[in-house]
């Protein structure tokens, strides 16, 4: 079993640990893209290009699904990849948290980008989870780039910005970028010493690892001795682990399994956009 994950840079770490902990034996490709992040503020165009560049690169290595680990290119760029990759290969997107977080029964925020902050698609899933408008929509600045860079006084900062954004009376939140989950435990503890009261956090590597699992019709199974090995590709060239990724606990599990990716063979996709 292979699975590919795609995403800008290191967002794509705690959906690969999901993985990794309810199949142990499956390989995983991760496919980031540190010539072009951001990817928020480009244009649709422009991330679609950009993803279908990783996508391709890690389809060369012949994985059972791929999963689009970025909510931004999940917005934008999901029916094209679809569309390249698919029926080969299912193409799984990431959906924010939005229906279990309302269906939770109290007032909720979702921490986005800014530009996935009132975006159209975010707005569909509120009007379809949360029509009662309990909702606040707060977006982080900077906190993705700070997550990317590991960037431990940037990350305080745009988290304490955040949560000056936050409702005082939210019970809990929506981590709308799958950055946002590898700082996780330093959003709670954040909010925590602000508000006294210990909001829930509702990400969604978890949920995505199931999905993928389905897809592929391949059960769970953490107890196996088997152990894949992890393929790692940076804008479409072989690459290591990127150093920031030893910086989270997400990066550090999977690190023991790394290896360089072979070479693209001549006249595959890998590599092109």
């Amino acid at each position: 079993m292979r699975i590919a994950l795609v995403d800008s840079g290191v967002g794509l770490l705690p959906a690969a640990a999901a993985l990794r902990r309810a199949r142990p034996d499956a390989g995983l490709v991760l496919s980031c893209d540190p010539d072009g992040m951001p990817w928020g503020p480009r244009s649709p165009e422009g991330i679609t290009a950009r993803a279908l560049r990783c996508a391709r690169a890690a389809a060369a290595e012949r994985p059972d699904a791929v999963v689009v680990a970025c909510n931004t290119a999940t917005v934008h760029a999901l029916p094209a990849l679809r569309a390249a990759l698919e029926p080969g290969v299912p193409v799984i997107g990431t959906v924010p948290a939005v229906k279990p977080a309302a269906a939770s029964g109290g007032p909720f925020a979702i921490w986005a980008t800014p530009a996935t902050t009132g975006s159209a698609y975010q707005r569909r899933l509120i009007g379809e989870f949360a029509p009662d408008g309990r909702v606040a929509e707060v977006p982080c600045h900077g906190l993705a780039d700070a997550v990317e860079r590991a960037d431990e006084a940037a990350i305080a900062a745009a988290v304490k910005a955040a949560a000056e954004l936050t409702p005082p009376e939210t019970t809990a939140i929506v981590l709308g970028c799958t950055h946002y989950e590898l700082v996780a435990a330093r959003i709670r503890a954040h909010l925590l010493s602000v508000t006294g009261v210990a909001v829930t956090l509702f990400g969604s590597a978890e949920a995505v690892a199931a999905q993928v699992l389905r897809r592929t019709g391949r059960p769970a199974a953490p107890d196996t001795a088997d152990r894949g090995g992890l393929t790692v590709f940076a804008s479409g060239r072989p690459a290591a682990l990127p150093p920031a990724a030893l910086a989270y606990a997400e990066g550090r599990f999977l690190a023991p399994s790394a290896r360089r990716a072979d070479p693209p063979a001549a006249g595959s996709r890998g590599g092109t956009a």
